[in-house]
């Protein structure tokens, strides 16, 4: 991460970036309060905790509750539920953050006093992920080297929050450098199920991911190079979001051209606050030059859409190139239905493209980029012996790469590309299930086995989320029901290139039809 003067932290074009947050502020507030926001100061903490995002910030921009109040309401629920499952970690002083919630009362009795708005998360209770910068703020990466490293800049997400008036409660937590789609590190420890405190959250997001099941955050952020802003989400039943490359600046990083594999987005409970998240994440800054420039506002309209006539492409398991535990496709099948009933039509298809041709130039990319961000850590001996196992294998085969090697993955990547955008003219998304299994045992480093297939990494068993990845495509994790077990799952909805809102208009079309995310973890009571 590059220091930056504060001066220069404001958004790179942010005189009509400032003048979206405030009318898009106006019209939530001036929106009808749903019936769960009406009354909220008499409103137990719990059901205060319980309002989706949307109903949060109209009730504290109507002030219809205090900020003070959204605070040791969200506060309570961490409390109770967070030592169950350790999803939140670095959690702030209660002092300050009482207080910076009075002072986010003030700033919005004096808006309100002068005709002024403030922005949509104003007085939310927020905790970023903690592999995202946070100036002030602990960010360990999950990593022993960095337990004690604070940031003097934020992460330009994290950024954003702060100026649409979130607060900083804490950070959620991750496995070590983001690697491995299961949270656990030697710094905090495990983050659980929030549906099974004896399975895994899920990863990179995990804590995340666990933080909105349980009502600990109204929203959330992540970050995604290997499904983790899916794959926990599927886990938790919740809702995550793989925008477009470029949509959410990424950054602020020494190297902003090549690393074209991870970047961040929105989580929430419902497809309308994920897409209000990302009205605050999305966005273009000067900073990072490949980001988009297009008005963020766009995914403040409403998501209500037609889809007679629409048309799925049913990818499954890749024609059985991918190992399914027993239950997850007819979990994904079953959901498709809903599918159907808001019109859509659903075909199996395949790409045309060899699958481990994928995973092939997978492991170039993502070993050349990690080698990149980690190499250094690698080759001083002290901080090396810091590193997990799976960290100091993925900078080893970055490291054994030629150049023309990487030259090869990206030409293949590209090929990948073309192969859905060749299905895209026949159809208008693509689905196939957000992981490969159902939530293993917490205590497990990874799975070493799907029906009986060895996986021979240490992330094999996640290969479902890498096309989705190297596509660039805006991919959307909806919830898909329960299998077996009573344990959830998802699905991936892929989108053609830059139409991250066509994917959130078909997943918010979906959930009203299929209601999966309407089934709350047992830990709420």
């Amino acid at each position: 991460m590059t220091d930056i003067d504060d001066s220069t932290s404001a958004h790179g074009t942010d005189t009509g970036r400032r003048e979206f947050l405030k009318t898009g502020a106006a019209l939530l507030a001036a929106a009808p309060l749903g019936a769960l926001a009406q009354g909220a100061s008499a409103k137990a903490a719990s059901e205060i905790t319980g309002w989706s995002a949307i109903e949060l910030s109209r009730a504290i921009q109507s002030r219809s509750v205090s900020c003070v109040e959204v605070m040791n309401a969200y506060l309570a629920q961490v409390d109770k539920l967070n030592p169950k499952v350790n999803a939140i970690v670095s959690q702030q002083p209660r002092d300050g953050l009482l207080e910076q919630a009075k002072e986010r009362d003030a700033q919005l009795a004096a808006a309100k006093n002068d005709g002024r708005t403030v922005g949509w998360m104003h007085g939310f209770p927020q905790a970023p992920k903690d592999l995202a910068a946070t100036a002030g703020i602990v960010t360990t990466q999950g990593s022993p080297i960095f337990k004690n490293y604070v940031p003097k800049t934020d992460a330009i997400v994290v950024e954003r929050a702060r100026k649409s008036g979130a607060v900083l409660i804490g950070k959620t937590n991750t496995p070590e450098f983001g690697l491995g789609s299961h949270t656990y590190n030697t710094v905090f420890g495990t983050t659980l199920n929030a549906f099974d405190p004896t399975r895994s959250a899920g990863g990179s997001s995990g804590g995340a991911a666990v933080a909105l099941a349980l009502n600990m955050l109204p929203v959330a952020d992540g970050s995604d190079m290997m499904g983790s802003l899916r794959n926990p989400a599927a886990w938790n039943n919740v809702f995550g979001f793989r925008p477009s490359f470029g949509r959410v600046p990424y950054g602020p990083t020494n190297e902003v051209f090549i690393q074209q594999l991870g970047y961040e987005g929105p989580m929430g409970r419902s497809v309308a606050d994920v897409a209000m998240l990302l009205s605050v994440q999305a966005g273009f800054d000067a900073r990072v030059p490949l980001s988009i420039d297009q008005d963020p506002s766009i995914f403040t309209k409403p998501l209500n859409k037609d889809f007679k006539g629409a048309r799925i492409g049913w990818m499954g398991d890749y024609n059985g190139y991918l190992p399914m535990e027993a239950g997850v496709l007819d979990t994904c099948t079953k959901a498709l239905k809903h599918f159907e009933t808001i019109g859509c039509t659903v075909d199996a298809v395949q790409p045309d493209f060899p699958m481990e041709r994928l995973w092939k130039t997978w492991l170039t990319m993502r070993g050349f980029i990690v080698a990149g961000i980690a190499g250094g850590l690698y080759a001083d001996p002290k901080t090396r012996a810091m590193m997990k196992p799976e960290a100091v294998w993925e900078v080893e085969n970055g490291l054994n790469l030629k150049g023309a090697d990487v030259y090869r993955a990206s030409i293949d990547r590209s090929a990948w590309y073309q192969a859905l955008n060749t299905l895209f003219q026949r159809y208008d998304y693509l689905v196939l299930p957000s992981a490969q299994i159902f939530p293993f045992d917490a205590k497990l480093d990874w799975p070493k086995s799907i029906n009986g297939k060895p996986m021979d990494t240490y992330h094999r068993w996640m290969e479902v989320v890498v096309g989705g990845t190297l596509s660039g495509l805006p991919v959307l994790n909806v919830p898909a029901g329960f299998g077996p077990g009573g344990l959830p799952i998802g699905m991936q909805v892929i989108g053609r290139a830059q139409a991250d809102l066509a994917v959130l208009q078909i997943g918010h079309a979906y959930d009203l039809a299929s209601k999966y995310s309407a089934t709350r973890s047992p830990l709420l009571g």
